[in-house]
């Protein structure tokens, strides 16, 4: 039996880390395995995904999901329709989060949640991340008018009119900054594709 001393110090060691910690994290703590599972056990952790645990009486993220890929996955960027989702300019309901990997990244290994993954090279990949804290973790997500771009290069995976619908709603809700849809656009190499709809648009 796991002493109350012991999982004192562990939920200590759990609040440390922003209440959330991977099991080879929670070892290097001192956290024994036993430990871990006793407070499994007893609901006062909770599994998010293989190897990856979470104090029970935080509030239940607002966006899972991206909270997870953010843990497992931190070298990723939330991209296409679930950045689109994020900033709010899509009525698309992704139902695997979309994670851009520079070229030649290892394949992250998650269970959960579903993943779609696209490789991006060179300034496609590192130009304009947004970092976000979601529930306490630092998730990267590309901002809108790169997120547009991008939608318009991978137009023949999501489709053009979930490009199209974004570029209206982004033109309703959002701040509009013309300057940076076309640098993302040349970026992206999209020029001649989005000028006639940015034109259409605005």
């Amino acid at each position: 039996m796991v002493s109350k001393s012991k999982i004192d110090e562990a939920i200590r060691v759990f609040r440390n880390h922003n209440r959330v910690l991977r099991t080879t994290q929670a070892l290097r703590e001192g956290i024994h395995r036993r430990t871990l599972y006793s407070m499994l056990d007893n609901g006062i952790v909770e599994r998010v995904a293989r190897g990856l645990y979470r104090l029970s009486d935080l509030p239940r993220p607002g966006s899972p999901d991206l909270v997870s890929v953010g843990l497992q996955a931190p070298n990723s960027v939330i991209c296409l329709i679930s950045a689109l989702a994020f900033h709010e300019i899509t009525t698309q309901i992704p139902h695997t989060v979309y994670i851009a990997l520079p070229r030649g990244a290892r394949r992250p290994k998650l269970d959960h949640p579903p993943i779609s993954k696209f490789w991006f090279k060179g300034p496609a990949f590192t130009e304009g991340i947004e970092t976000h804290d979601i529930d306490g973790v630092s998730v990267r997500v590309y901002g809108p008018e790169k997120t547009l771009a991008d939608c318009f290069k991978h137009r023949n995976k999501i489709g053009l009119d979930v490009a199209l619908e974004a570029l209206k709603l982004y033109r309703k809700q959002k701040p509009l900054r013309v300057d940076e849809l076309v640098r993302y656009a040349k970026i992206c190499r999209v020029g001649k594709i989005m000028r006639p709809c940015l034109e259409a648009v605005l």
